[in-house]
């Protein structure tokens, strides 16, 4: 659902961004901006900025910013027409009714219905749990130490050996077209529509807004596969789920505890850990690393403390750490999961393991170690050599310094001499690349495309804190030499506006974007200064290597795809002008 771009404008102009943000963050006037903690990352000292002016917010600390839309979509979680449907809601605007296409009707009827569905069948399952039907089932949950209040929050249930909720579904007048849908059930020629779950304690997954969105049973005794889960379906994408988000991300901790299975989570909540998640039946992926972005900073790994939960740990660390997550590592030794170790030794002992969480990068060369013979001096040789190469994932010099120090001092090998063997390793990455590795030629390419958007970035940037430069920068510019997006429709509106008006209204660029990454590049673009510790000679300089790189990798790219002589001529001409660009930031000129 769309709705036009006046209305969302509309909607923006009539609800004040100090005012929302004003009743979620205690905000003081600082010169003509207001200032406060950043609700979206843990800090003592005000770094969040929200400007009256620019109807826009940014923070100094962690990055974020956007405007009153972008704003509610981190916070609430809403998705961009939820967050429309908000504010319009606040301010008494009625939004019109949005014509929708016949196939988006479809497929939005098609979702609401197994829904709808999901939620008839966890009523369902909960109803056999509580009868006699269900006693194995209520059995095994009571045998876990769960209360009836933990069964009743967590919805949990039981599907019998007989399975019924075939029968039950369609006497609520569903059809089987609809039903096979949900991945419920098992289609048979010959034995015709089977209930998919069968004699299994019963777990409905729900999505942030605890719509049961499919289900994981565990089955009674000895059957295989021990745990079955839904299969994808229109409202459930294994990949982008975690099993009890919806209760977590109300817990507004700085940190989410990450574990393996249902019941893991449902031990920790009833204990008290409201902020623990799970993966859901499948290896962590990165858009779930994503998903947890948006609730913490901080993910606390607990796996079980077997083999298979180490494995699964060290490959969720650099997904963690990609997706800009701090990752600590939780030790449940001699336990081998959290509901073994809180029902040993209780709550507060779990809490003390939790507080003392193993930094990743220690987690990983303790891991290592154990696969030398440190009493082996050519073993130990070894494993110095590997540890060295890991110490590389560190870019940055100051970081990688204090690992050298830390993991010289608790391996008691001399700080120079483990420092002179990963610089030894860091030389001998530094090559000539090898144009025939396909690897390394997509890497290199990779860099010229991030170097291009820096490029577009920092001098839409540069139009927005001066306008003057507009129509300078426009003798050698036009708006296809932004290829990369979001940066190219970014310079449309800008030229659009300050065409129309003679200036740039950020917020109102900022609700053509309607994802929250989107969002948070763009307002970027419009909180951070440039030039104010250069001398006007840097300042042009500087102008002028940006414009000229913008334009010739546009060049260079529509050389690359023309094929009319003409126009290759023309292309070598404008190549030519370039090498005489000069820029000057002196009024006039």
């Amino acid at each position: 659902m769309f709705y036009p771009e006046e209305i969302i404008e509309e909607v923006r102009q009539r609800n004040d961004i100090v005012d929302i943000i004003g009743s979620y963050v205690k905000l003081k006037k600082t010169g003509s901006n207001y200032m406060g903690l950043c609700p979206f990352h843990n800090e003592k000292s005000p770094s969040f900025s929200v400007s009256g002016q620019k109807q826009m917010y940014h923070c100094f600390g962690c990055g974020v910013g956007g405007n009153v839309f972008t704003f509610l979509m981190e916070y609430e979680n809403f998705t961009f027409v939820e967050a429309i449907k908000y504010l319009a809601d606040r301010c008494g605007m009625q939004l019109p009714e949005v014509a929708q296409s016949e196939e988006n009707r479809k497929q939005a009827d098609l979702r609401n219905q197994i829904l709808e569905i999901n939620k008839e069948a966890a009523k369902f399952y909960v109803y056999q749990l509580h009868n006699e039907i269900g006693s194995i089932g209520l059995q095994y949950l009571k045998g876990r130490a769960l209360t009836e209040e933990t069964i009743r929050k967590f919805g949990l249930g039981f599907a019998s050996k007989n399975g019924g909720l075939y029968a039950y579904l369609k006497q609520k007048g569903y059809q089987d077209q609809i039903l096979r849908e949900t991945g419920l059930f098992t289609l048979d020629e010959s034995k015709g529509v089977r209930d998919k779950f069968w004699n299994r304690v019963m777990y409905p997954i729900m999505d942030k807004n605890s719509k049961v969105i499919g289900f994981g049973g565990r089955v009674m005794g000895d059957g295989k596969p021990k745990y079955l889960n839904s299969p994808e379906t229109k409202v459930f994408d294994k990949s982008r789920n975690l099993y009890g988000l919806q209760v977590a991300r109300t817990a507004r901790t700085q940190s989410i505890i990450l574990c393996e299975g249902y019941m893991d989570v449902i031990a920790m909540h009833q204990a008290g850990f409201t902020n623990a998640v799970a993966s859901l039946g499948t290896a962590f992926t990165g858009l779930q690393a994503n998903l947890l972005k948006r609730y913490a900073e901080e993910i606390l790994l607990l796996y079980d403390s077997d083999s298979a939960g180490v494995k699964a740990a060290l490959r969720a660390i650099p997904i963690l750490k990609e997706a800009g997550l701090r990752a600590k590592v939780v030790q449940l030794k001699p336990y081998k999961d959290p509901d073994e170790f809180i029902k040993a030794l209780g709550p507060e002992a779990f809490q003390e393991r939790l507080d003392h969480a193993l930094n990743s990068f220690y987690f990983e060369i303790q891991v290592l170690e154990q696969s030398y013979n440190m009493q082996d001096p050519e073993e130990k040789t070894k494993f110095y050599n590997e540890m060295a190469k890991k110490l590389l994932q560190f870019s940055e010099e100051i970081e990688r310094n204090n690992y050298i120090e830390a993991m010289a001092q608790q391996y008691r090998i001399s700080y120079e001499d483990l420092k002179k063997l990963v610089h030894r390793y860091g030389a001998q990455m530094v090559v000539a690349p090898d144009y025939n590795n396909r690897e390394q030629k997509h890497a290199i390419k990779q860099k010229e495309e991030d170097s291009i958007k820096a490029s577009q970035k920092i001098l839409l940037t540069w139009l927005l804190e001066d306008v003057s430069l507009f129509d300078k920068v426009r003798k050698v510019l036009n708006l296809e030499d932004f290829r990369e997006e979001p940066f190219h429709t970014v310079a449309a509106m800008v030229f659009q506006q300050y065409d129309a008006e003679g200036r740039v209204e950020p917020a109102k660029i900022i609700n053509h974007f309607q994802s929250k990454e989107e969002q948070s590049l763009v307002a970027s673009m419009f909180n951070k200064s440039l030039g104010q510790e250069y001398s006007r000679m840097e300042m042009e300089r500087a102008l002028n290597e940006t414009v000229y790189r913008i334009k010739k990798e546009s060049l260079d790219y529509k050389m690359s795809h023309c094929v009319d002589m003409q126009e290759i001529q023309s292309l070598i001409k404008e190549q030519a002008e370039l090498q005489k660009l000069h820029i000057s930031l002196s009024n006039g000129a």
